[in-house]
């Protein structure tokens, strides 16, 4: 059982180079509110539409932070972070938002880069799904 993951839950990624949550912004639905905000779903897994940049990446497994490293002999050199998410890992598939399983703060979704992006922070405490 997990909270319900609603517009402003904080996230982190393991590869940013300073560990700044960042806001979800919830796109998939405008209807279902979890303590007055939009609760998320699944598919609120967007880059740069629902989950925002983590400011600058240091995973080697990003070409552009790769790239960079090789250019400065092999000193780390963090690169601007653009997510390459798919969609959210549910960790409860009995509740529906707009048919869609409901997004909670135990929720993570997988970055192409090899980092776990995960909610810090689900954006409410009132409501429980599971």
């Amino acid at each position: 059982m997990g909270q319900a993951a609603v517009t402003g839950a904080t996230m982190t990624c393991p590869f940013a180079a300073a560990p700044v949550p960042v806001p979800l912004n919830v796109t998939s639905n405008s209807q279902v509110l979890v303590d007055g905000k939009p609760a998320g779903t699944i598919q609120d897994a967007g880059a740069m539409v629902n989950i925002p940049s983590f400011g600058m990446c240091t995973t080697l497994t990003n070409p552009q932070v790769a790239a960079a490293t090789a250019a400065a002999l092999g000193v780390l050199t963090p690169q601007p972070c653009v997510p390459q998410t798919q969609s959210w890992i549910p960790t409860q598939g009995k509740v529906m938002v707009g048919g869609k399983p409901c997004l909670t703060g135990d929720c993570s979704v997988m970055c192409m880069y090899g980092g776990k992006i995960s909610i810090m922070m689900p954006g409410q405490a009132k409501v429980m799904v599971g």
